[in-house]
């Protein structure tokens, strides 16, 4: 260890070396200086990761090494604003990162933040310099897509090339997409101007957040560091609940804009609210003086909205159609719990024909496994769960008489342990789940002791790169048990078990807000041994692969735990799926092969890595003309078999009564323009480049795009509803098979 001392009068030395420097924006931006509170939080954390991780690793020169590596590449993970002498100035730093943590002293990485803060502003002032110019579009040149493997630029004349091929492609983007060159100046120049505001809100807790990712993540992967506000968040996506107005927000330009307004809530229940508006002033219910936030960081406006259940918030809002000099208008509401059902599990049926027969498949998306902890604790008996709510969506399915179900888990990153054992338990009687390993070896497995089966008939679950966790868990055990069928792409590969660890519970003063650390404290193990650590889980019936495993999943990281073994726990397979699996994948195969949407997809994964592997995208006009042009060829096929409407061989959904009714009862004069606007959904879910960002679009484009995707077919979910009702159909012609996949109901 380097003396208190030394340490601070180096790191007061660098950021005298380039305070001042920055002349690309005269209102930049104040050096960010580290709190109290958080090099206590830091030296705090230290002392957990390196007694109490999973794979507990000391705070040493070496990893002060790897600290300052992932540092830099956290801050510029694709080398374009720092040059490899800004990193070489820092090098002595290098083997000095323990020592700021330990010693209480962050300077030198606040330091290496506001050269980064500097160096951001210098370049895009400078792109802002290039768009006065012009361009030589027939030049052959060409623009590197991702630089995360390149080396850092040598000096400023080769970071300035990187800039002036960056600028160039946003505006030859713009320009094939039929802007005029005055357009393309005004957009491009204003989208510059807004990285630069956005940037300079970041503050000493995002700062201190990202430098002690760093450390947490030079660990292993899945272990973080969560300010408080970021803390605060994590809790409220567990529970899927907050107190609040009811009203999902988005910063366009300045302003606080209404994005989304949730059925039932105050916001909604107002009508005084829509989609569009602006909140420009917050007040409480105990003073008449509105706080202007304008120009706010989005998280900032949602700290003033949220706050306890039965208050009175006020805001000052412009409409969505009014000027920025229209007179606002106040509105008054109380809080409430707001419940975020977009996030719950959600039910739908989907019938296939099958001959003269038609199978009816219930589909339960589950988006995470979500659990209100602290509403379980307090012995609430109606807190929020995963598992009670598929319980609940299963009964309901029962009913509608479904003959198979599907657990949707893509994109699920997995959230509670207890709620993957609790909801397997839905589908098995009594038994292991999954088998955890203590960092001391020590091997605990967590069971289902319910007896009885909510759902005693075949199942199926589709998972894809971005099932994760709980997620594996869920779809390993029902594999093991051969209770379903496991249909997708294999799973991202995380067998890591977290906690979250509050400081405030260890000592340090519960006045201040430190934030919280989530720790990997165990591993996870399939309960036949195996573990989804590295591998995930492998599908039975593989469907195709839209992500690139190089560079997503657990194999992707490069200190992820290994794949190992372990002895498996005792357990009793209810089925065994082997037979069928061959029969169900050679009809899968024949049908796919016939599947033009299946197969169009095919080709857009293809024509995606391509893309990936070649990352370069040409600057010579004349060339991406013709790539655009073939781009909308491939556009314009997809728009006619869309416009087609589905296949015959396409599975239905099947209409919700109740949503229906409620469709029935809300239903608005018919609207003439009605039509275009459908037309311009089709267009939008399979839109070719317009150059465009997403706050660039207006709200309502956005808004119809997304509703778009939400709505376009979705090829592999049909693909697997296909799978499981030919599943349905050979249970029910060959008692074989059907004894061998579910023994238990065959007993019957």
């Amino acid at each position: 260890m380097k003396k208190h001392t030394l340490l601070a009068t180096i790191s007061l030395a660098l950021i005298t070396a380039y305070a001042g420097a920055a002349q690309a924006d005269k209102a930049a931006d104040v050096p960010v200086k580290p709190a109290a509170q958080q090099t206590q939080a830091a030296l705090w954390a230290s002392h957990m990761l390196s007694r109490y991780h999973y794979k507990a690793m000391p705070l040493d020169d070496a990893m002060s090494e790897k600290i300052f590596d992932r540092y830099f590449k956290s801050l510029d993970g694709e080398k374009l604003f720092f040059t490899q002498a800004d990193v070489d100035f820092f090098e002595k730093e290098k083997t000095r990162m323990d020592d700021a943590i330990s010693n209480e002293n962050l300077q030198a990485p606040f330091a290496i933040y506001n050269l980064y803060q500097q160096r951001f502003n210098e370049r895009f002032a400078y792109a802002r310099e290039l768009l006065k110019g012009k361009f030589d579009f027939s030049v052959d040149e060409s623009f590197t897509i991702d630089r995360e493997k390149a080396d850092w630029p040598k000096n400023d004349a080769e970071v300035k090339d990187l800039w002036r091929k960056r600028v160039k492609n946003d505006w030859l983007r713009l320009k094939l997409a039929g802007k005029e060159d005055k357009a393309i100046r005004e957009t491009l120049d204003k989208r510059y101007e807004n990285y630069v505001a956005r940037a300079r809100k970041l503050n000493s807790e995002d700062v201190f957040q990202i430098f002690m990712n760093a450390y947490a993540m030079s660990i292993e992967p899945h272990t973080n560091y969560l300010g408080p506000r970021a803390a605060e968040n994590f809790d409220i996506a567990m529970r899927l609940s907050l107190e609040g107005i009811g009203a999902v927000l988005q910063n366009r330009d300045e302003y606080t804009v209404i994005r989304e307004i949730v059925p039932g809530s105050p916001a909604g229940l107002s009508n005084k609210l829509k989609v569009g508006d602006r909140i420009i002033g917050v007040a409480q219910a105990d003073s008449d003086k509105f706080t202007d936030v304008l120009g706010w960081r989005i998280d900032d406006v949602v700290q003033q909205i949220r706050g306890p259940k039965d208050s009175t918030v006020k805001l000052q809002v412009l409409s969505g159609e009014a000027g920025p000099d229209a007179k606002p208008f106040v509105v008054s509401l109380v809080r409430k719990k707001i419940s975020m059902e977009e996030q719950s599990a959600k039910k739908t049926i989907m019938e296939v024909k099958d001959g003269a027969v038609k199978r009816r498949i219930g589909v339960i998306s589950l988006p995470t496994f979500y659990q209100d902890w602290d509403a379980r604790r307090k012995g609430d008996k109606d807190y929020k769960s995963a598992t009670r709510d598929v319980a609940r969506l299963l009964q309901e399915l029962k009913k509608d008489k479904v003959d198979n179900v599907l657990i949707d888990l893509r994109n699920n990153g997995g959230g509670s342990l207890t709620e993957a054992v609790e909801l397997t338990g839905l589908f098995i009687d009594r038994g292991p789940v999954v088998q955890q390993r203590s960092a001391s070896g020590h091997v605990e497995v967590e069971s289902d002791g319910v007896p009885g089966l909510v759902w005693d008939g075949p199942v199926g679950v589709l998972i894809n790169r971005s099932s994760a966790s709980a997620s594996e868990i869920f779809a390993a055990a029902l594999q093991d048990y051969g209770r379903g069928l496991v249909i997708g792409e294999a799973s991202f590969g995380k067998g890591t078990v977290q906690t979250l660890v509050n400081p405030e519970r260890s000592g340090l003063s519960s006045k201040l807000r430190y934030g919280e650390l989530k720790m990997t404290i165990a591993q996870f193990f399939r309960i036949n041994g195996g573990t989804t650590q590295l591998r995930g889980v492998t599908p039975d019936i593989k469907l195709a692969s839209t992500s690139d495993a190089e560079s997503f999943g657990e194999s992707s990281y490069d200190n992820a735990l290994p794949y190992t073994q372990i002895k498996p726990a005792i357990y009793i397979p209810a089925g065994d799926l082997k037979e069928i699996v061959s029969v169900l994948d050679k009809k899968h195969e024949a049908r796919v092969a016939k599947d033009k949407d299946y197969q169009y997809l095919l080709d857009d994964i293809a024509y995606v890595k391509k893309q990936r592997k070649d990352n370069l995208v040409s600057l010579n006009e004349t060339v991406r003309r013709k790539e655009r042009d073939q781009q909308e060829a491939r556009a314009r096929i997809r728009e006619a078999r869309l416009a087609a409407g589905p296949s015959p061989d396409d599975p239905i959904l099947v209409p919700d009564p109740k949503e229906a009714l409620n469709k029935a009862i809300s239903a608005k004069p018919a609207n003439p323009r009605a039509a275009q606007r459908q037309a311009n959904q089709v267009r939008g879910a399979i839109r070719t480049d317009d150059g465009l960002q997403a706050d660039e679009r207006s709200l309502a484009a956005e808004l119809d795009a997304e509703k778009a995707a939400k709505n376009a077919k979705d090829v592999l979910l049909n693909e697997a509803v296909h799978i499981l009702a030919d599943e349905v159909g050979i249970l029910r012609t060959d008692t074989r098979l059907a004894s061998r996949v579910l023994p238990y109901v065959a007993d019957k």
